[in-house]
């Protein structure tokens, strides 16, 4: 009988999430259709219009071959899309065939942010980005954000504003609270070298000006064996054909991703580094990320965490054979990831 009871509430607790999954996709959808219709039918048109233009120019700036024609593309775009904006209710248009640049809406739908990467060859590129925020007449408040990540020595230690932001393209934004106050969490892919890419999570707040503050004393450490002092941002860097994880998981609460080893057990060389099939992760607590070296240890609730398979047993031996088989995996996996606007 217990056993019965215990199945039908993990049935309907699947069932209520669900129902909540779908209710949330209809709340969206609704709304979109709804924030549509405040742009008027001849802005409408003009909005299709640019559009077009924008599908072209991001294309050429993408795949291109010559370095100059990108960079061309690139300036065009920028003005283009500014031009674009400034059509009132803009904030409402999605864009969505305008391929390889991230369009992500704050969870709060306060502000939509525009990011993508621009290649200048192999060995450097750098990250363009722009936050719209809406407004209640419907008018253009845009914010420029500046790459500065190429003459920070230590990108850990500071509060960045839009000049000197660290560039990334960015794939999910989460909205976190506290004391009142609203946090959003992005996650970023930067194509960091010709040798290795790297993710990024950063904590973005606005302050009394409603201007955007990138960082702070968010990343916790305080928990580890071995503790270390607070980081204003997180990043895990690794090498260029491997595949990794770093995002938030809704059902669990936290952010997972992948603990990397060196597969070549040279840990001062990061373009080694893959995932050996165990997790780390962030747990909101009390406005901060608190690090969980282990996720697996960590007490979940009963299906929640997913199965690892890690290239370390209990007593930490490599197993060398899983590691190469991994090792492979990863170098057969395409270079740069497509930007996800999830």
């Amino acid at each position: 009988m217990r056993c019965n009871f215990t199945n039908t509430m993990s049935f309907t607790t699947t069932l209520s999430k669900q129902a909540v999954k779908i209710i949330f996709s209809i709340s969206i959808m609704l709304f979109s259709q709804s924030a549509f219709s405040q742009i008027s039918p001849a802005d409408r048109k003009i909005l299709r219009q640019k559009e077009d233009s924008l599908k072209v120019l991001s294309k050429k700036m993408i795949v291109d071959s010559l370095q100059e024609d990108r960079m061309r593309a690139d300036s065009f775009f920028v003005r283009t899309l500014v031009r674009t904006l400034q059509v009132k209710n803009s904030f409402f248009y999605p864009l969505d065939s305008v391929m390889g640049i991230s369009k992500l809406y704050a969870p709060d739908s306060s502000f939509r942010i525009f990011t993508w990467n621009l290649a200048y060859d192999q060995y450097y590129s750098r990250q363009r980005g722009a936050i719209q925020m809406r407004t209640k007449d419907g008018s253009l408040k845009l914010i420029p954000l500046r790459d500065d990540s190429e003459f920070t020595i230590n990108p850990m230690d500071s509060v960045r504003t839009k000049n000197n932001w660290i560039g990334a393209v960015y794939y999910k934004i989460i909205l976190t609270k506290f004391n009142n106050r609203n946090f959003y969490t992005l996650f970023g892919y930067d194509a960091n070298s010709a040798m290795t890419n790297k993710k990024w999570i950063e904590v973005m707040t606005f302050d009394q000006k409603n201007e955007p503050l990138f960082g702070g004393r968010f990343f916790s450490f305080d928990e580890d064996s071995v503790r270390k002092a607070p980081q204003f941002r997180f990043s895990i860097e690794y090498k260029k054909a491997a595949s990794t994880t770093m995002n938030y998981d809704d059902d669990m609460k936290m952010i997972l991703f992948d603990h990397l080893i060196s597969e070549t057990d040279e840990p001062e060389k990061l373009f080694t580094y893959v995932p050996d099939g165990d997790y780390e992760g962030f747990k909101w607590q009390n406005g901060k990320w608190v690090h969980i070296d282990k996720v697996f240890t960590f007490k979940l609730e009963d299906g929640q965490a997913p199965v690892a398979d890690p290239i370390l047993d209990p007593h930490g031996n490599r197993n060398e054979k899983k590691l190469q088989e991994k090792s492979d995996k990863n170098t057969n996996q395409p270079k740069q990831p497509p930007v996800s606007n999830e």
